[in-house]
């Protein structure tokens, strides 16, 4: 199994994720410019979308997608999903707000968006990261577990430090949670953030 990554991109919650689920995999970061792997493969021909997650399969089957790919590894070790009958329910709810409602609301701090739509857009990720702060259930967003939907929101307060917005308190310490993990330090040396 490879996952293909770029350095502090969303593919970093997939990265936290296998190692959580402690699942054997090689990493290869990808040059999102040129569109070639560190091997120099040509990434088009691996993930045509053009962007990281990918997460090529022992089976040759490439998923890509952020929500796909925390399922998957979740389907994999189900301690990486909230437990009871809609556990599975609340985890794809909790990764497609952070994929619709936060990641996306990042667009204009990495597509040289004006300073007037930055500020709106940090209005809304703020807004929307505090539901999250006022809905958790815990130490993580389902309780004291963490989860596939953390490794992605850890992400996000990342990409909100870098861009000085002001997490809610309960997030920030949440982040600090995150940050102390095995798993989270071991992705963030392998994409070298650390």
């Amino acid at each position: 199994m490879k996952l293909y990554y770029s350095p502090g991109a969303c593919s970093l919650a997939d990265h936290i994720a296998l190692h959580e689920a402690g699942l054997s995999f090689d990493h290869e970061k990808v040059d999102l410019k040129t569109k070639r792997t560190e091997s120099g493969a040509d990434y088009a021909a691996i993930n045509p979308k053009g962007y990281v997650p990918a997460l090529t399969l022992d089976t040759g089957e490439t998923l890509s997608e952020n929500i796909a790919i925390l399922d998957w590894i979740a389907h994999q070790d189900t301690a990486l999903k909230p437990t009871g009958s809609m556990g599975h329910t609340h985890l794809l709810e909790a990764l497609a707000f952070i994929s619709t409602e936060i990641h996306k609301s990042f667009k204009p701090f990495f597509a040289g968006g004006s300073d007037e739509e930055k500020a709106k857009a940090g209005a809304v990720i703020v807004k929307r990261m505090t539901y999250l702060a006022d809905t958790m259930e815990g130490d993580y967003l389902f309780g004291a577990a963490v989860s596939a939907a953390d490794c992605y929101l850890f992400v996000m307060l990342l990409w909100a430090a870098k861009n000085q917005l002001d997490a809610p308190p309960p997030l920030v310490a949440f982040r600090e949670r995150m940050m102390a993990r095995p798993a989270v330090q071991e992705a963030m040396r392998h994409e070298g953030l650390v």
